[in-house]
């Protein structure tokens, strides 16, 4: 295993500079605090095609329409926000002072470069030397910060060295505010100029500042920026206004060896902000209170250890090296911060526009971990499902039915943000999209309010708005069961699953395929927690809820046999993906392998070929197999009793086999499922899936993908991989404790992570080959009920235990 990059287990470092890497660069140089996020883009550079800089606040949406393919389509899209990076340099020439041109590793001779990505205190360093057409060469370290204390700050120190040469130094620093959405190429005919009703200005203070305004949503923007020299006799600051952009130009004199810095710092807020009325004024205070960077830098890395500390997690050698990135990345996107914020999980994180900004069901691979380290940001993100929860029940009304239809692609209010067009890259066509058809990110939603329940005890929040929103959810899939009178079932049909490939039967003039074995046995699964749940509120709970939303017996009787009853399609001794499936041609996966090398997107392929992978049992990702990622076969067998199949390890297995033999992983999500998957049906093969899904996004194996952002889903399976996976690690019993049955990997041994699970923070858990330990620190808590392997054990505060595995 080789990642692209080098470094220790706390650092993330490029040598050398190489313009086709640099937007992916970015990506996973991306700084941020949970409130906002700034990609990796160099101060100098500007959006083209080897730089986009990118700043995106969390949760702040806009909307347009555009003109596609002969169609008006509207999309709302996570903004990219004025550009608080700019600053650039040049040399002012002797004698007459004339200015030489700007200095960039684009622009002039690149003698060193280095990006390091400091892991640990969530700062970004660029060291660079650069030499002029007149052999000047300047020393040049960068190194920013977006802040983990005060989430509406961050900062640029720049050292400037002159190693040969003694001059004056034109220095700009600016604020951009004529930016746009064009960091997917795929997106570039619709409209992406979001920013509106700019205004500009310099304070009192010498402090720069801009506004503007969303031109739908009506989000007012505000940045505000201070520079400073270190330079002993710097000549007065001048300012220049325009209307997008601001800017001043500090003239840096230098002596030849010696260092000056350079410092800016720069505060953000919007109209989403809480207890702020004159963003304006807010920005300019909060940049003139703010201390000098060093002070910045050093509460900031203060924070990220504090962080670090609540989500420490340990591997060896590489693998270790890219859990700790991914991990960095989850946490500067999903923040304490978070927790302030009306946002969801944005699939691509805060990092790039791909699928623009939308929150989808990658929750369902994210909250699992977070649940264990940060539940008060679980619960956020669960609340923002909740406020839109009003939607949601008009969605199902719009669709014909009762309950809550939550929306594929979800953003601002939480109405169906999925494309009803998208393009095909490779024929250059643009094509229906059936993706809100995918229904069961309803299920995703009850799966993890229900687990987050359990798992904290946090039976305020299940209560109450857990308890409405997994009800809704049960009576949407109570409600689209229909009765098949021939099968003695309950069939739900036209939906898609999560392999996204088969939209609809081939030839089929409506949309949707039926029968969904993933789809059925969720909703099997949620009908029978909300029955749970029933009976477990209090009384006065109970009888709110059932006045509040019309619930009568009659209803819940319904639930109760839909839960059993729930059809789900089997062919050739394992789980159909779907009714037919088993029907479709076979694809000559040889074949295609040999005309077009590896390939991931089988869907543009075929549709390019003027086919249609409708035709064919060929699967994008985990569909079927992802029962087994969100059941442990226990839980598993158990279900598929209860909806009178028979399940047992051997069907499980033969079902992991076929679909193996069939699957694309267009996905970075598909890889995580498999291999967790595996780690108990096939061992020996899940660290090939592992390996994959640790690389995803460092290696940018999806060809291009990365760039557009990062995929948050796929970095929290990692960890989740680790966390849960291979410990067997359950934790949403009621008063059970915490269940242990480990499948180590040889290559992630030994491994070592802490959770908190309810009063008990920082429970070590350390896996070595057969040999777990678990150490429970210190405090006034019970001791931790701790099942391992089927044998019960308790762990008083303060104490260890030490247990020798079985032989698998």
């Amino acid at each position: 295993m080789s990642a692209p990059a080098h470094g220790d287990g706390h650092r993330w470092e490029y040598e050398g500079y190489d313009p086709g890497q640099e937007r992916l660069r970015e990506a996973l140089c991306t700084l941020g605090n949970g409130y906002f996020a700034t990609r990796g883009a160099a101060p100098e550079a500007v959006a083209g095609p080897a730089h986009y800089p990118g700043t995106y606040r969390a949760g702040c949406y806009n909307r347009l329409t555009s003109r596609v393919a002969g169609h008006t389509v509207e999309n709302e899209d996570m903004v990219n926000l004025p550009n608080w990076l700019p600053l650039r340099f040049r040399v002012r020439e002797p004698g007459d002072g004339a200015a030489g041109p700007w200095l960039s590793p684009d622009d002039a001779e690149v003698l060193a470069y280095r990006q390091s990505l400091d892991l640990a205190g969530g700062t970004l360093t660029r060291r660079m030397r650069l030499r002029d057409g007149a052999g000047r060469v300047l020393g040049v370290r960068q190194q920013r910060l977006v802040h983990l204390v005060d989430p509406h700050l961050a900062a640029l120190r720049t050292e400037f060295t002159a190693e040969n040469w003694a001059g004056t130094l034109e220095v700009e620093s600016a604020l951009d505010g004529d930016v746009r959405n064009e960091g997917v190429e795929r997106y570039r005919a619709l409209r992406g100029g979001h920013l509106t009703g700019w205004r500009t200005g310099e304070t009192p203070r010498g402090v720069l500042w801009l506004e503007c305004r969303t031109r739908s949503s009506g989000v007012r923007v505000a940045l505000a920026a201070r520079t400073r020299s270190s330079a002993p006799d710097p000549e007065p600051v001048r300012a220049r206004t325009a209307e997008r952009a601001v800017a001043q130009t500090l003239n840096v004199p230098l002596a030849e060896g010696r260092t000056v810095a350079v410092d800016k710092v720069v505060a953000l807020h919007t109209s989403l902000d809480a207890a702020v009325s004159d963003l304006v004024y807010a920005c300019d205070c909060r940049v003139c209170d703010a201390p000098q960077f060093e002070r910045l830098r050093a509460t900031h890395r203060a924070a990220w250890a504090r962080l670090w500390r609540r989500a420490e997690l340990t591997a060896p050698g590489e693998p270790g090296r890219l859990l700790r990135l991914h991990l960095f990345h989850v946490l500067q996107t999903l923040s304490p911060h978070t927790a302030e914020l009306d946002v969801g999980v944005p699939a691509r994180g805060l990092h790039g526009e791909a699928y623009r900004g939308h929150v989808f069901w990658d929750e369902l691979f994210v909250l699992p971990y977070l649940n264990l380290h940060l539940p008060e940001v679980s619960r956020a993100l669960l609340l923002y499902r909740y406020r839109r929860l009003p939607r949601a029940v008009q969605s199902a009304v719009a669709a014909g039915r009762r309950g809550a239809l939550y929306p594929w692609q979800s953003g601002s209010d939480g109405r169906e943000e999925t494309q009803r067009l998208h393009l095909n890259p490779r024929s250059g066509r643009w094509l229906p999209d059936h993706s809100h058809l995918q229904h069961h990110v309803g299920s995703a939603v009850a799966y993890n309010v229900w687990h987050y329940g359990r798992t904290t005890g946090d039976l305020g929040f299940l209560h109450g708005p857990g308890a409405e929103m997994l009800l809704q959810i049960a009576r949407l899939w109570g409600d689209a069961a229909v009765w098949d009178g021939a099968l003695g079932r309950y069939r739900i049909r036209g939906v898609l699953g999560p392999d996204e490939y088969h939209d609809a039967y081939p030839g089929a003039a409506r949309p949707g395929i039926d029968d969904n074995a993933y789809t059925n046995v969720t909703a099997a699964w949620v009908l029978a927690r909300a029955l749970e749940l029933l009976r477990e509120l209090p009384e006065p709970r109970r009888g709110e809820l059932a006045e509040h939303l019309a619930l009568d017996g009659e209803e819940t009787r319904r639930w109760e046999e839909v839960s059993r009853k729930l059809y789900v399609p089997w062919h050739r001794g394992v789980i159909s993906q779907f009714e037919g499936y088993g029907d479709l041609a076979e694809l000559d996966w040889a074949a295609y392998r040999e005309r077009y090398g590896e390939f991931r997107r089988l869907d543009r392929v075929l549709e390019a070929e003027g086919d249609s992978v409708n035709r064919y049992q060929a699967s994008k990702q985990a569909d079927v197999l992802m029962l087994g990622y969100l059941f442990p076969p226990d839980r598993l067998a158990a279900l598929f009793r209860r909806l009178g199949y028979r399940m047992d390890d051997e069907l499980w297995r033969a079902t992991v086999d076929y679909y193996l033999r069939r699957t694309s992983h267009g996905s970075t999500l598909s890889s995580v499922v498999h291999a967790w998957v595996l780690a108990r049906a096939r061992r020996p093969d899940s660290w090939a899936f592992c390996r994959e899904a640790l690389l995803g996004d460092a290696a940018d194996l999806q060809g291009g993908t990365t760039p557009e952002g990062i995929h948050l889903g796929a970095m929290a399976g990692t960890l989740d991989l680790v966390q849960r996976g291979l410990t067997g690690l359950e934790a949403d019993g009621d008063g059970e404790g915490l269940r242990l049955d480990p499948a180590p990997l040889p290559q992630l041994s030994p491994f070592d992570v802490s959770v908190r699970y309810r009063g008990h923070w920082g429970v070590r858990l350390r896996l070595q080959g057969r040999r777990l330990e678990v150490a429970v620190p210190a405090s006034a808590e019970a001791p931790l009920p701790l099942t391992v392997a089927g044998r019960a054990y308790a762990v008083a505060p303060g104490s260890s235990l030490v247990v020798d595995l079985p032989a698998a």
